[in-house]
């Protein structure tokens, strides 16, 4: 009985010294331009996150997407889109996010970070629901604040709705 003690004590305290970890496996990214109403989807996604549930502060949400695999269901608008013009996949061949801050809500994470496309760096947050082994997010961002203005004289006009699905390990 004492050996039972002593093991279950120190089960309990391996346990108690690990908190619950998670990362992401895999991701579905899609986008709405909004002035357009066209949606696409871009992958090529890789990732060195680490979520410690029990202490946000020491977790990171940081990946990245390769620009040449957008997709909008136009390969002529594909083209273009990925030309020096747009996106510039040549020169500038990913996206990255890197989260600064992170707050647990009741059913999720509000993110905090700096998405850097087309090698400009801007602050952005992420609202994150959490179910089971899915983060699902949503944020929004202008095109025009990262050099890519389909519209010229509007910021707005350049709005980009964006979805993201995470998959945990």
């Amino acid at each position: 009985m004492k050996y039972f003690l002593l093991l279950l004590l120190c089960v309990g305290a391996t346990t108690l010294g690990h908190s619950q970890s998670t990362q992401i496996t895999s991701a579905t990214i899609s986008f709405n331009f909004v002035k357009k109403d066209v949606s696409g989807s871009i992958s090529g996604f890789s990732s060195s996150s680490k979520i410690d549930w029990d202490n946000l502060e020491n977790s990171v949400i940081e990946g990245q997407v390769k620009t040449e695999t957008l997709k909008t269901g136009n390969f002529v608008r594909d083209w273009s889109l990925k030309s020096g013009k747009y996106f510039d996949t040549d020169a500038f061949p990913l996206i990255k996010f890197k989260s600064n801050r992170m707050v647990k809500e009741a059913n999720g994470l509000l993110v905090y970070g700096t998405l850097t496309l087309k090698g400009i760096s801007k602050p952005i947050e992420i609202k994150f629901t959490k179910a089971g082994s899915r983060l699902t997010g949503a944020t929004t961002l202008f095109t025009a604040d990262y050099d890519i203005a389909i519209y010229k004289n509007n910021r707005t006009d350049n709005k980009v709705t964006v979805t993201l699905k995470l998959e945990l390990d």
